[in-house]
């Protein structure tokens, strides 16, 4: 069809042009100051986080004892947090208005290093005791610790991970991730302390029922 040809002859100049443009509207967002100061942010807590969370478990338990998993990087963690970064570019480039809230954007930083700090004085406190996989029976270096944040929090390194996961989509001012991220990392350990605490209960018998009478779980609606 010749007629067709002076058609796709200015087609493809136009399409050619609508990607650049695109790719250049897009590079300008994501280089701005606004993105760069919050996505380094986000990166440079994830590194923190996983990174200090290896080392301690090394310096507690030995290299013999500790593998990856103890960066806490699973396939729906890596999953989650992609989803998080997909949300902000989207969000960014149609409504960069939406990630200039900077009051909101240093709320979400200060949950971050809260939650940060929490959850590694939960991990120093415990010490040999403290391990990322529930123990199931009594060992050598098993103890029951209530004292420091313990005394007032049985599972502060859960509390702390939560404010920590919450405050990283706030931080970015991702409105939809820190809807998921709160439910999903709060449903998870709702399960997960449940599990645990027959446990516990199974080992410390009524040292843990009295301690746990007195405390609070550290996640919100989790008795």
């Amino acid at each position: 069809m010749p007629f067709l040809l002076p058609l796709l002859n200015n087609v493809e100049p136009c399409v050619s042009s609508l990607i650049v443009y695109c790719f250049s509207t897009i590079s300008s967002e994501i280089f701005s100051f606004t993105a760069f100061r919050q996505l380094s942010q986000m990166f440079s807590a994830i590194f923190l986080f996983h990174g200090s969370e290896y080392l301690l478990a090394l310096f507690f338990h030995g290299k013999n004892s500790v593998t990856l998993e103890s960066l806490l990087i699973s396939k729906n963690y890596v999953l989650a947090m992609v989803g998080s970064l997909v949300e902000y570019l989207v969000e960014i480039h149609f409504f960069p208005g939406m990630k200039e809230h900077w009051l909101i954007s240093n709320t979400g930083l200060a949950l971050v290093v809260v939650g940060e700090l929490m959850r590694k004085l939960a991990i120093i406190t415990a010490g040999r005791s403290f391990t990322h996989l529930i123990r199931r029976s009594r060992e050598q270096d098993h103890v029951l610790i209530t004292h420091g944040v313990y005394k007032y929090i049985r599972h502060p390194s859960y509390c702390g991970f939560l404010i920590w996961s919450v405050g990283t989509q706030i931080m970015l001012c991702n409105p939809l991730c820190t809807l998921g991220f709160a439910a999903v990392v709060w449903h998870f350990f709702q399960q997960r302390i449940q599990y645990e605490e027959y446990f516990l209960r199974q080992i410390f018998g009524s040292r843990y029922v009295e301690y746990a009478r007195r405390t609070t779980s550290g996640i919100p609606f989790v008795k």
